[in-house]
């Protein structure tokens, strides 16, 4: 069993990447004694660097961090980078989700985009990534009620008009961002580690 140190402190995230980790690999929790880590980088792949080397240092084992930014047409990217603590560096995700609507409340083009950046490191220095985008649109309003974050007002163009809170989770890990840059890890592993790519 191949164990790998996860290095997200986010609960609703964490079970997404668990329930997407390939056979044989065991997705072990961030640790309860680390520090908050600061993601002070201009971009998702930075930020997802920074988590990865922070845990795998502290633990000197491979760790895994995804960071993933929502980015909308109308608002000139955003809020990108800056997704989880679009209204403050506190906000809840009801918060995040009410300023966006709100900016979004007259806008006509409402094409956005999820985009995940997935970094796999180790301690001595080793650096892999894979990443996964998912197009679609925000909502008019808010609907459904599972999943976490930005869920109940995305809408995947791929999908059949529901958004991705009103989708089971298998509905979505086909169709999300997260899903299609986890797609491609048992190829990674495969090269990285040996694995069996099935």
């Amino acid at each position: 069993m191949l164990r790998i140190v996860c290095a997200s402190a986010n609960a609703h995230k964490v079970a997404e990447m668990k329930r997407m980790m390939p056979d044989g690999v065991e997705l072990m929790p961030r640790p309860q004694d680390l520090s908050e880590i600061e993601e002070t980088a201009p971009t998702l792949e930075g930020n997802a660097i920074i988590k990865a080397v922070e845990v795998a240092n502290f633990c000197s084992q491979w760790a895994l961090a995804d960071d993933t930014g929502l980015e909308v047409d109308a608002l000139h990217g955003a809020p990108g980078v800056h997704s989880a603590r679009f209204a403050s560096d506190n906000a809840t995700d009801s918060e995040n989700r009410e300023l966006l609507l709100s900016k979004m409340a007259h806008e006509e083009v409402r094409s956005a985009r999820f985009r995940t950046v997935v970094a796999l490191v180790s301690s001595k220095g080793d650096m892999h990534f894979v990443s996964g985008v998912c197009e679609g649109s925000i909502a008019r309003s808010e609907s459904g009620v599972n999943g976490f974050g930005y869920d109940s007002v995305f809408i995947p163009s791929a999908g059949d008009g529901r958004t991705f809170a009103e989708m089971s989770d298998l509905e979505k890990d086909v169709l999300s961002h997260r899903g299609k840059a986890f797609a491609q890890l048992p190829e990674l592993l495969a090269r990285v580690f040996g694995l069996p790519t099935t």
